[in-house]
């Protein structure tokens, strides 16, 4: 096996049903993994073998989910395990589990069956069953999480503080900087929106009407003095500041929208020195001029 292949990251998420593990696996998701949720233990091997260095370019890793719907997972675990370690690669086992009164809570609320659950098996018994059946792979486990006590946003950090690191970018946020202009209404998506109408505007500069913020005569014309000076400057300061808090708290991505009367000059200006900012940062962003042709 080549170097790229014995780099592969592989997590394999099991455990109980109504754990967390489906929420696990959409925070892996979110990390950047290639994540399959129910594959039968027999081709965890053959799946290896596809994800070729190309799609380990792409990825940061594989995300298996695997429990008790698998109807191989008892009887091939063991075989299967024994076969990916061959391959020198080193699975990472994560089990989740709950109290057995907070399992039944949580699917009393989704009012959805478990697994095992049937006409001559109820709710507790067919959790005590599965408790019983997966105690080989929580034994077999690298991280056994008990998520009785979680909320939803405890579980994405406590995940992101073991995995975000492989990731390239400075942290697990993701960033979407876009300018554009109120007469064409603000965009729905923004988390947050920045009215920029109060700094100069070149708009009334006939020199600089035609052109647009991403041009430097008109980035100086909006931000090289005060108020835009001084402006630009607390805003990145503010936004460094309260991005990391935003990530801390488990939070994926953000929309920060800045508009101006157009959306040609003011706002891309101010979009462009943010996301230069946030870039030389480290974090991960993309930029979007939604108005500018129209302004």
């Amino acid at each position: 096996m080549d170097n790229a292949a014995k780099d592969l990251v592989i997590v394999i998420l099991t455990g109980l049903s109504g754990s967390g593990k489906s929420t696990a696996l959409r925070v892996f998701e979110d990390l950047g993994f290639f994540c399959v949720d129910g594959l039968p233990v027999s081709l965890v091997p053959k799946l290896m073998n596809l994800f070729d260095d190309k799609g380990g370019q792409r990825y940061k890793g594989l995300a298996l989910g695997m429990d008790v719907r698998q109807a191989d997972l008892d009887t091939d675990w063991g075989a299967t395990l024994a076969h990916i370690k061959v391959k020198d690669v080193a699975p990472q086992i994560l089990f989740f589990e709950a109290d057995t009164g907070e399992i039944i809570r949580r699917y009393a609320t989704t009012r959805r069956p478990h697994p095992l659950e049937s006409d001559q098996r109820g709710l507790e018994q067919a959790v005590l069953e599965e408790r019983e059946r997966m105690r080989p792979l929580r034994e077999a486990a690298d991280m056994v999480l008990d998520t009785t006590h979680f909320t939803i946003h405890d579980l994405r950090r406590k995940l992101q503080e073991k995995w975000a690191s492989i990731r390239p970018t400075a942290g697990t946020l993701k960033v979407h900087v876009m300018s554009f202009g109120f007469k064409y209404g603000p965009p729905s998506e923004a988390d947050m929106v920045f009215d920029l109408r109060f700094l100069p505007n070149p708009y009334f500069n006939k020199d600089l009407r035609e052109h647009t913020g991403k041009e430097a005569a008109v980035r100086d014309y909006v931000l090289a003095e005060d108020p835009g000076r001084e402006f630009i400057r607390r805003l990145n300061e503010f936004l460094l500041y309260l991005l990391p808090l935003y990530a801390k708290e488990g939070r994926f991505r953000l929309t920060l929208a800045f508009g101006c009367t157009g959306g040609r000059h003011r706002s891309v200006a101010v979009a462009e020195s943010v996301f230069d900012t946030l870039s030389k940062a480290g974090y991960n962003i993309s930029l979007e001029h939604r108005h500018i042709e129209r302004g």
